[in-house]
């Protein structure tokens, strides 16, 4: 029997009202047993899929990616949306919106008609709230074989239910925020920021156009895209030219992949590591931002100030620096920069503030503290800097200054302020290595081996730690040796002798000058070093209120170029503190004298008369040296070498600088039937091998030693000439 189509569409029109009072019946039955989540949950439950770090102001800092399986960005407001989008969408997907309940059921009923009838393609009738029904839950999301009736039974009573406790403008901004797009994006603003390189709240017509067709397919071919978002330009009755540069952006190769636009902020990635261990251990759900202890504008001058520092060490072939900046009061870091970045390391990705590194002279501030604590020396005490030799495993170690000369008699005062090895090294042995290398670790340095394996060059640096670790040290030091409550490591007295030692400038100018990179315009102790074969340099140093360190050299291990502590680590430090206390609108202050401490004017050899600090009870009103004490040149003959002496030189030092010191009376040194110089004191570039060293004196006497080299540079690649090097 033949129908007319005309009947059918009749018998049809008289089905829609049983159909649809039955399937109301049957989604309301579904209904009572759906929990959906309301619109605040829904939007508290949003999670972009990067981490952003804040600093202690609440400034963006940092992002990181958290959720590599989808590219999302924190919840957007519906008023935020340009009203172009909004239109374009309800156009595209759900044109009588605002109309409906949640279900349109004439637009049901044409789709139902359409698939069971066979007249043509398939057609969907999910509106608005049904498919947002599926983004809220899971359960409720389309199958990849299709929906049954009994879960498109689920999809309208969940729609009618959200109709029912939401807004039209609570439901369409959870649309736009959780609606899959192309590839792995999720939510208009993730593409309109990657694909547009906009905010959603800048969009035109044929941008707005291009993500609506990108709804109905997030992954069709550019040409379906394009004649849809046409259809909806057409619509608006707007020209589709206007399509061409939005389709090029959004539609041309790799577009999904691209980084959003704007980029995000980036200027703390290797402290973003920490920040993500911590954030991860918080209970779900996290935060989607993440407030630090970072100081924003601080940590960009740091960041600006390293690269360019050491973008003119460049040509000294050095590419590698860090930055930690503490606060004294707390522990917060307040500044963390592991690299000098992309552009001038090829290692940016290794966090140099945690890598182990020899941290010279910066130890020595350590060493000094615990002889004061233990009342071996004082800051009057005069420390003896000359040659000498102390027994080591292979042979005899003699250690040198950096300015390859020797200073005689000075207080130890001048000998810490000024760097000099060889009275560092004294009290190291006094301490013994062992004492030493407690009292270091105790400060949280992190030692490793023994003190006994590390022997008296211990109290030069030879030892591994970190720039993090070292930084913290010196804040207790700032702290009175307070390290963190009921961690009093060393005495308040001994610590703030050492501050008042590193903030003198007169008593470092022995080495630095007195104008030099380590003044500041506000009280500020600080430590240069530079360790074996300058292959590291370090600055670190206190204010009243900030702890700042600064390491440069190169992660490979690669020795720098005539690179010092004042040329290379010193200019970022300063700039630092400098601007920490600018920003202050104060300058740094000198602690006060802590309990424990008296002054006591001073005269002795070393110096004129001054005033001078002591731990009580071991003050002096004069300090001379014995007569035992006074220069070779006092004795007769050679004082110095001493016959049969074996001369192993010391392995942290560049074999280039190394000397030996000769002393004795005035007169002619004659070494190997060579001459080689004349007068009291003479410092020697040393070769391996036996010698015989003779003094020709007035009146024919001569004096002459033999001793021996081991382990020192060949004879022709040093010049007996002396240079001057760099100080530490």
């Amino acid at each position: 029997m033949v129908v007319s189509q005309g009947w059918r569409r009749r018998r049809w029109r008289g089905w829609i009202p049983a159909f649809a009072g039955m399937t109301v019946w049957g989604a309301s039955s579904v209904a009572l047993a759906l929990p959906l989540p309301t619109h605040p949950e829904v939007r508290a439950a949003h999670r972009p899929s990067d981490l952003i770090l804040l600093d202690r102001h609440g400034e963006p800092i940092q992002t990181i990616r958290v959720d590599p399986t989808a590219r999302r960005q924190p919840w957007v407001a519906l008023s935020d949306f340009s009203p172009a989008l909004r239109t374009s969408i309800v156009l595209a997907e759900d044109h009588r919106f605002h109309a409906h309940t949640g279900v349109d059921w004439a637009g049901l009923a044409r789709s139902t008609w359409a698939n069971l009838s066979g007249s043509g393609a398939t057609q969907g009738a999910s509106t608005i709230t049904m498919q947002l029904a599926g983004l809220v839950d899971g359960d409720l999301a389309r199958p990849a074989g299709g929906r049954s009736v009994a879960g498109k039974l689920g999809q309208i009573a969940a729609a009618r239910q959200i109709e029912a406790r939401w807004s039209k403008a609570q439901i369409l901004e959870a649309y736009l925020n959780r609606v899959p797009m192309r590839g792995e994006l999720v939510g208009v603003p993730a593409a309109s920021q990657v694909l547009l390189g906009k905010l959603p709240s800048g969009l035109d017509a044929a941008e707005a156009a291009i993500l609506a067709a990108l709804v109905r397919g997030p992954n069709a071919p550019r040409e379906v895209v394009v004649r849809r978002a046409c259809a909806l330009l057409t619509v608006q009755r707007i020209d589709c030219a206007t399509l061409g540069p939005a389709a090029a952006r959004a539609l041309g190769a790799g577009a999904a992949a691209r980084a959003p636009q704007p980029a995000p902020p980036s200027d703390a990635p290797h402290y973003a590591r920490q920040a993500l261990r911590a954030w991860q251990a918080l209970p779900a759900p996290r935060p989607a931002t993440w407030r630090t202890t970072l100081d924003a504008p601080i940590q960009r001058l740091a960041v600006h100030t390293l690269r360019r520092q050491l973008a003119e060490l460049s040509l000294r072939h050095v590419e590698d620096g860090a930055v930690v900046v503490l606060d004294n009061a707390t522990g917060e870091v307040i500044a963390w920069v592991g690299s000098s970045g992309a552009a001038l390391s090829d290692a940016a990705a290794v966090d140099m503030a945690l890598a182990r590194r020899q941290p010279g002279s910066t130890l020595k501030p350590f060493v000094y503290a615990m002889a004061f604590e233990r009342r071996l020396i004082t800051p009057a005490s005069l420390l003896e800097d000359a040659p000498t030799q102390l027994m080591a495993g292979g042979g005899v170690y003699a250690p040198q200054n950096y300015d390859r000369d020797f200073h005689g008699w000075v207080s130890a005062r001048v000998a810490l302020a000024s760097s000099l090895n060889i009275p560092a090294v004294r009290l190291g042995v006094m301490l013994t290595p062992d004492d030493l290398f407690e009292r270091l670790n105790a400060w949280g340095l992190g030692l490793s081996h023994s003190g006994g394996f590390h022997g008296a060059a211990l109290a030069l640096g030879s030892a591994e730690t970190t720039l993090a670790a070292l930084t913290n040290a010196y804040r207790g030091l700032a702290n009175g040796g307070r390290l963190g409550a009921g961690r009093q490591v060393g005495s308040a007295a001994a610590a703030w002798l050492v501050g008042d030692i590193l903030s003198d400038n007169a008593a470092r100018a022995v080495t630095f000058g007195l104008d030099s990179p380590l003044v500041t315009r506000g009280f500020a102790a600080v430590k240069t070093g530079t360790s074996k074969d300058l292959r590291d340099n370090w600055c670190v140093g206190w204010t009243d209120r900030y702890t700042v360190g600064v390491w440069v050299g190169n992660a490979s291990g690669e020795p720098m170029q005539a690179v010092s502590g004042t040329t290379g680590a010193a200019p970022v430090w300063r700039a630092l503190v400098q601007a920490l206390h600018e920003r202050d609108g104060r300058p740094s202050r000198a602690p006060p004298l802590p309990p424990g401490l008296v002054r006591q004017l001073v005269d002795g050899d070393a110096r004129p008369a001054r005033d001078e600090f002591f731990i009580a009870g071991t003050e002096q009103a004069e300090i001379r040296r014995g007569d035992h004490t006074r220069d070779g040149a006092a004795h007769r003959g050679i004082a110095s070498p001493k016959p049969g002496a074996l001369y192993a030189l010391d392995p942290d030092m560049p074999p280039k600088v190394q000397r030996i010191v000769f002393q004795g009376e005035p007169g002619t040194w004659w070494l190997d039937g060579r001459r080689i110089g004349q007068g009291a004191r003479l410092a020697w570039a040393p070769w391996p091998g036996r010698h015989q060293l003779e003094l020709r004196l007035p009146g024919g006497r001569v004096d002459s030693v033999r001793f021996e080299v081991r382990g020192a540079t060949p004879r022709d690649a040093v010049s007996s000439v002396p240079r001057q090097g760099p100080p530490q």
